[in-house]
């Protein structure tokens, strides 16, 4: 069973930077690729970005375009989010997922087959 574990979540200033780490184990197979997604208390869960464990292109919503960057280890089996810029929109718990499958849109959460417990992000103005 694939199990997902993020960490460095906490609390930041708005302009401030955050780096989460997605650490996987217990796969027996590549994945096609690996997403971040975040939930406002309120609010439906959004998608933030994902990267195809192998080649393929890497997509990003348009509310974190340009300030989060997303990469991956693969020896490590991990995957990162660099969040610069903060704003207190992006306050969110952040999921990490993984999906085997190259089937359907990147950025639809049905689509991914393993998720993470969250990592909660909070950001003060």
């Amino acid at each position: 069973q694939v199990k997902l574990v993020e960490s460095g979540g906490g609390l930041v200033q708005a302009g401030g930077s955050l780096r989460l780490s997605c650490a996987a184990s217990g796969r027996t197979f590549s994945p096609d690729a690996m997403g971040w997604f975040r939930k406002a208390p309120g609010k439906e869960r959004e998608f933030v970005a994902s990267i195809p464990w192998d080649n393929g292109y890497i997509f990003y919503s348009d509310s974190v375009k340009g300030r989060f960057t997303v990469s991956r280890d693969n020896a490590k089996n991990e995957v990162y989010l660099q969040m610069n810029k903060l704003k207190p929109e992006d306050t969110a718990d952040y999921y990490c997922a993984q999906r085997n499958s190259p089937s359907g849109s990147y950025r639809e959460p049905t689509t991914y087959d393993y998720w993470g417990q969250g990592t909660q992000v909070t950001v003060s103005s």
